[in-house]
């Protein structure tokens, strides 16, 4: 496992909920000022500097479920509130998004590439607001230092990090199975078609060489595919080309978007055990959430501005059907992580976690743009 991994997942994955936020946004016609204020207030925790320092040191990726614990804090980091419901179906659009990307990079080293491409989509929606690109920009400069000096192995080591993280995670979504990428029981259908990774041949020749090292004879074979030498290799600079399209903004085009979880209560029910299972890195990742989470400074709404509520299901209805439906063991509303006591970290986690409660609850209006109740009615 790649104690390099975690950053790369963080901000890739933010980059996916921004994207989905922005397209609700949008398609709903929120008011400009409230929808920048989520977005911006969303940009502002991600890329905290303090954050991003603590994001940065090399650690292991610990579980599901406390890094899931992370991007419900990131969420609420504005006047936007979802319930947990709303929260799963989020995260869900943003991990399968993320394990396509990952799937599909045509080397290891271009899931750096698809990191940039979240990060430059990020700094085209906050271009009105020079402090939040500032912030972006640092940490562009402290992934090149970061990342600029590895190997091709230990970016292998990282794909295949982020790769074991999603393994277990086969959930359908509509637009990938429109354009034909997923099956129906949520597997990914890898293409035979398109450029090969940079620096590398088109695949149907074999040569074979004699013991000097010279080559003596060739032979080709059908590859049963439609590749095509890779044009240029993708800018690693804050600025320039990236060339691979991976990471961008794929709800740029408004298209619905909904998923369904795949598989039988037979594999829910192990899931759910492995997350109730005793876990030998239960203290450490105690100690992870403290550190990230009390570096993240979160915006609180002011007692005169109202917040809203974001439903992405058609109905309240679905909404509370999804609650119901999820197995208790993977709410994800309460960390429980059995280890030795360790009170002085309990009690500053405990602190944490007291936040992401709304003790002052805005009314909710009846109108279907200011609360957005279904704001994500094509989800």
């Amino acid at each position: 496992m790649s104690v390099r991994t975690l950053p790369l997942l963080f901000l890739n994955l933010g980059g996916e909920m921004l994207y989905i936020l922005d397209q609700r946004l949008r398609a709903q016609n929120i008011p400009g000022d409230k929808a920048r204020r989520v977005l911006h207030d969303i940009v502002l925790t991600m890329f905290n500097k303090s954050f991003i320092e603590e994001l940065l040191k090399p650690q292991e990726l610990y579980s599901k479920k406390a890094l899931r614990t992370i991007y419900d804090r990131l969420a609420h980091a504005s006047i936007m509130r979802l319930n947990q419901a709303s929260m799963d179906k989020l995260y869900d659009l943003m991990t399968m998004a993320l394990k396509y990307q990952v799937l599909l990079c045509p080397r290891p080293k271009d899931v750096l590439l698809v990191t940039y491409n979240h990060l430059d989509a990020i700094k085209g929606l906050i271009h009105d607001n020079p402090p939040l690109l500032h912030l972006v920009d640092e940490t562009f400069r402290q992934l090149i230092e970061v990342y600029g000096c590895l190997s091709a192995g230990e970016f292998q080591l990282i794909r295949q990090t982020l790769l074991t993280f999603f393994q277990d995670l086969h959930i359908r979504v509509s637009i990938f199975l429109k354009d034909k990428v997923q099956n129906s029981n949520g597997r990914f259908v890898l293409p035979v078609t398109g450029p090969v990774p940079w620096g590398t041949e088109v695949p149907g020749l074999i040569r074979m060489f004699n013991s000097k090292g010279e080559e003596v004879r060739r032979v080709k074979f059908p590859h049963g595919g439609n590749y095509v030498i890779a044009p240029k290799e993708g800018s690693f600079e804050v600025y320039g080309d990236r060339v691979l399209k991976l990471g961008t903004n794929m709800y740029s085009v408004n298209r619905p978007m909904e998923t369904h979880t795949s598989g039988t209560s037979k594999n829910l029910a192990s899931q759910t055990q492995q997350s109730i299972a005793p876990n030998p890195l239960a203290k450490e990742e105690l100690n992870f959430l403290a550190r990230l989470m009390g570096g993240m400074e979160i915006t609180k709404p002011s007692g005169s501005e109202p917040g809203f509520r974001l439903n992405l299901f058609t109905t309240d209805e679905e909404e509370e059907q999804a609650a119901l439906t999820r197995p208790e063991e993977l709410s994800h509303e309460v960390v429980n992580i059995q280890a030795t006591q360790d009170q002085q970290r309990n009690q500053e986690l405990a602190r944490i976690m007291g936040e992401f409660e709304v003790k002052d609850q805005p009314r909710w209006s009846a109108s279907k743009g200011d609360d957005l109740l279904a704001m994500m009615d094509e989800l």
